[in-house]
This record gives structure tokens, C-alpha cells and sequence, in this order.
């Protein structure tokens, strides 16, 4: 049987870099609440993926209404102002390092 190029073999370990830890599960789990992502499972969210546009494909409405969500259920502030918004909404695991930075203060 021939294997897809870029797909796992059986047995063979996805890349660590796929893997979410527990912040980035929790704020997984925040989006496709909030954005009512029904075909889409936390666990499949590859932590690398762009947010906007390619990879999860959510769009500028999207990124506002996960911003409000982030804001309440953790009381940190993503302003559209922000000139680091690039790199904050770059990807999950981004936007989970900047979340958790922003908690901790």
C-alpha cells in the first residue's frame, strides 16, 4: 500500500510540534465554542497553524468575536490596535503564550 507523502506511518509518533499542551487545549476549546466551529474538535487544531486567513481559516469577524471571548473568560485585553496583533494571532500556540503571559501579570 502506497502512503500519502506527509502522512504519519502506522506506528510512527505525530511531531511534537502538533501536540497541544493543556493552555493551548483550554484555548482550543474557547474557539470552537465561541465560534461554533461544529465539524472541528480542539484536539485537531494544529497548534502551528495560521489562525487567519489559511490554516484554521477564520476571518477578521472571527478573530473579534474570539478576542471578546478570550476577554471574558480570562481577562486579558486583544485590542485591534495592537501592532503586535501579527504575531499574537500568528497562530494557536501564539496566541496561547501571549494569553498566558498576559494572566500571569
Amino acid at each position: 500500500m502506497q502512503q500519502l507523502k506527509g502522512a504519519p506511518s502506522a506506528g510512527t509518533p505525530e511531531p511534537e510540534a502538533r501536540v497541544l499542551g493543556p493552555d493551548e487545549l483550554e484555548l482550543a476549546r474557547l474557539i470552537v465554542t465561541a465560534l461554533n466551529l461544529e465539524d472541528l474538535k480542539p484536539e485537531e487544531i494544529d497548534p502551528e497553524a495560521p489562525l487567519y486567513g489559511e490554516g484554521l481559516g477564520l476571518d477578521s469577524i472571527d478573530i473579534l468575536e474570539m478576542s471578546l471571548a478570550i476577554s471574558k473568560a480570562y481577562g486579558v485585553q486583544l485590542r485591534s490596535d495592537d501592532p503586535d496583533n501579527d504575531k499574537i494571532f500568528r497562530s494557536l500556540r501564539s496566541l496561547s503564550a501571549y494569553v498566558r503571559s498576559r494572566r500571569a501579570k
